[in-house]
Formats: structure tokens, sequence, C-alpha cells
């Protein structure tokens, strides 16, 4: 509901009111996506046996969801969290569930069942934020977990061509230990960069309890290891070239968004924190993050004569 009488965004909502009623309903599409990519990935990796039971789950799911959303809505209290939270304990009790009786393809398996859960769960959180009235720490735990699936959708889309089986690296070890670090240093810069929006001017209204750090130091911090992160892709760009490593491709473009992302983000600084450039450094975090996993994930390859699992 957006307003008690309405289901629909009101004219008093404004564009904010726009906004959040196309969150709350891409969430719903987003879902309805990931499942039937689930079901997808069970199909073809255990046919009826692994496909009948996660619609047993779901079925089961969206039953006790209802009648949890009936019970407390009949007791006077919002149904909706009661709602998720079912909706959630069945997904995870189906995943539980699938990967124990699966053993083709688990890691898209997993990783398709990780997406579901982690959809629901985000449900369970937004509502969280909107009732202690847009906490900055839950609302950036909301951002960092949407990223966090928008890497293992690509780590998906990485291995879903793949072979599988046990893997081992095409890269020299030192190669692999930078892009490693290189993997913290890009969590760091994101971490701030989510603690510097919450203090920022486009965290919520003048009512929403800020974390009390200051936004312009912190944008300082923020920025420290992003340029570092930009001379850690420049070696791995180099070295995958001169090498001629099968990252070459992937380091390219995650440079490549990395530069378009510092660019925006001094741009934005500069400028007194246009909304629309705010949203486009959001945007362009999630994907470079996305485009970091697909980067890791080529420095492995599989083990050449050892049993892999058919596709």
């Amino acid at each position: 509901m957006c307003t008690p009488d309405s289901l629909v965004p009101t004219a008093e909502l404004g564009i904010h009111g726009i906004i959040e009623f196309g969150n709350r309903t891409m969430t719903g599409v987003v879902g309805i996506v990931a499942l039937v990519v689930l079901l997808l990935v069970l199909h073809a990796a255990g046919g009826r046996r692994s496909l009948v039971p996660a619609l047993v789950f779901a079925v089961g799911g969206v039953v006790g969801a209802i009648g949890a959303y009936l019970g407390f809505t009949a007791m006077g209290f919002s149904g909706a969290v009661p709602l998720s939270v079912v909706l959630l304990l069945a997904a995870v009790a189906g995943a539980v569930h699938s990967l124990v009786i699966t053993r083709v393809r688990r890691d898209l398996v997993t990783l398709a069942w990780i997406v579901l859960v982690g959809v629901m769960a985000q449900a369970v959180v937004g509502g969280s934020a909107v009732l202690t009235g847009l906490n900055p720490f839950i609302v950036g735990f909301h951002y960092a977990s949407s990223l966090l699936l928008v890497c293992v959708t690509a780590a998906f889309l990485v291995r879903m061509n793949a072979t599988s089986g046990p893997r081992e690296l095409t890269v020299p070890r030192g190669y692999a230990i930078l892009v490693h670090v290189g993997s913290l240093v890009l969590a760091a810069t994101i971490a701030f960069g989510v603690l510097t929006t919450a203090n920022g001017p486009h965290s919520g209204d003048e009512y929403v309890i800020r974390t009390g750090f200051d936004a312009t130091i912190l944008a300082h911090v923020h920025s420290w290891p992003g340029y570092a992160m930009s001379g850690i892709a420049l070696a791995i760009v180099v070295l995958a070239w001169l090498r001629g490593l099968p990252t070459r491709g992937w380091s390219v473009t995650f440079l490549a968004v990395l530069i378009v992302q510092v660019l925006v983000g001094v741009w934005q600084a500069n400028a007194s924190l246009p909304p629309l450039l705010v949203g486009v450094h959001m945007v362009l975090a999630a994907l470079s993050a996305a485009a970091y996993v697909a980067l890791v994930l080529r420095m492995k390859r599989p083990i050449s004569g050892s049993p892999s699992t058919p596709r």
C-alpha cells in the first residue's frame, strides 16, 4: 500500500512515491524472474527429481505466507513483513533440500538459489528500513545486499556456459594475489561510498536520522581506495596484455567502467551532488563490481583430464 487507501502512488506523494512504487513492483518482477531461472536450472540439473520438491516448497510457502498475512492483518498488525518472512523461510528450506539431492551443476543451482533467497530477503530488509524510519545503516545494507546479488548473478552468467568440475589457475600466482587484493580495495571503496551517500543530501528527508559521520570527510576517505583501485586496475590490465592472460577482456571492461565511475564521482562532488549523477554513480558501482567478479572467475579453468559434470 502506498497510502492506507491506495495501492498506487497518489499526486501528493510526487516523484518519490513513483520511485518507491516502482521499486516495490520491480522486486516482484525480479523475484519472478529469479524463480523461473531457478526452476529451469533445477529441471536441467535433476529433472523432476529436483523440480517437484522445489515446487512443493514454493506452493507451501505461498499458502503459508497468505495465512500469515491474513492472520496478522486480522489482529490489526501489518501483514507485509510476516508474509515476506514466511516466503523467505520456505525458500531457505527449499534451497537446503535442493542442494542435498542435487548432484549435477550444483554451482549453478547454488547461485540460482542465492539470488532467489536474496531477493526475498531484500523484501524483508526493505520493509524493515521503512518500519525504522529509513535508518541509514539499514538502507545502506539494503543497497550493499542488492550489489552482492548483482555480483552473484554475474557469477551465474559466467559459469552458465563453463564446464563444471575442479578448476585450476590460468594466471601466475602473483597476478592472482594482485587481483584478490583489488577485490578488498574495491569492497572498501564501495563500503565507504555507501556510508558517504547515507550521510549525503539524498539519503532521505530532513527527518531521517543520519549516522553521525561527516559526509565531507567521508567523501575524501571514499576517494582514497577509489584512486588505489584505479592504479591496481591499470596494473591488472597491463600485466594481462603483456602476458596474454585470459583476463584481458574483462580487465579492460572493468577499467573502463571504473574510469567512468571515477569521473562521475569527481563531477558530482564538484557539482553539489545532483541527484541524477548520484544515482548514476551508484549504478556504476554495481556494474564495476559485476565486471570484477567476471574478471576473478576468468582466472581459472577446468583441470585438463578431470571428470566433469555434464552441463
